[in-house]
């Protein structure tokens, strides 16, 4: 992957804290001590300096998330993030670029949060389904002027833009047209952005990156189907 680098200011908190929580380790069967008393002192070490390290962290601001890579779980992850935020009692905003063929469980699901959670499914399926590549493009602009929208307005907390990065992928959208509307939102509103194949230019913009690796897949390796409630 490419390297990420961060256009956020230098971070304050202390190195030598974050070194210190990697030495003592997270305990368990992992730490060396076999009395409970000198376990007991690591661990109460440990958190003394884990509330060090969280004190010192109090920075607060809207963050650009990317679920990227091969393996599956990407909408997954930014959904819980959607179902996360709306328990807290904000609005949140779903645009599915791509998806569409379908109406996945997810949208049922979250029907009853009425609307504190707007939810677009704007593409029409797959390339190799659809077959019209003007058509998936325009479905694509659609689908980013309608994100343009909810990435301006202060009212959504979260706004999850569900497989833009294979859009961008396709080469359907510029990556510094999505960088130029990122900028759109305001400091406390956070946008995750799924798909495979997500932009150098996005990766090196982004406060979180997590690329998914496959291991093990049960359609590839045991021809297993597509499934209610796993795929959609």
């Amino acid at each position: 992957m490419t390297a990420i680098a961060s256009t956020t200011p230098p971070a304050v908190a202390d190195d030598a804290l974050d070194r210190q929580a990697e030495e003592l380790g997270p305990g368990g069967d992992l730490a060396p001590e076999v009395d409970q008393e000198a376990y007991r002192r690591r661990m109460q070490r440990r958190r003394e300096v884990q509330q060090q390290r969280v004190g010192e962290r109090n920075l607060e601001k809207g963050l650009v998330l990317v679920f990227t890579g091969e393996g599956k779980g990407k909408t997954t992850a930014a959904l819980g993030l959607v179902l996360r935020t709306l328990g807290h009692g904000e609005r949140v905003a779903v645009v599915q670029f791509i998806k569409g063929g379908w109406q996945p469980g997810e949208a049922r699901a979250l029907e009853r949060f009425g609307e504190d959670l707007h939810w677009h499914a704007l593409g029409e399926g797959f390339t190799w389904e659809t077959q019209d590549r003007e058509r998936d493009r325009q479905l694509v602009r659609s689908a980013w002027e309608r994100s343009c929208g909810y990435l301006a307005d202060a009212d959504r907390k979260l706004v999850v833009l569900d497989e833009i990065n294979v859009a961008l992928k396709l080469g359907y959208l510029d990556p510094g047209q999505v960088l130029e509307g990122l900028a759109l939102r305001p400091p406390l509103t956070h946008v995750a952005l799924t798909g495979r194949g997500a932009p150098a230019a996005l990766l090196e913009r982004a406060d979180l990156v997590t690329e998914m690796k496959v291991v093990r897949h049960p359609f590839r390796e045991q021809g297993v189907k597509a499934q209610a409630g796993i795929e959609y």
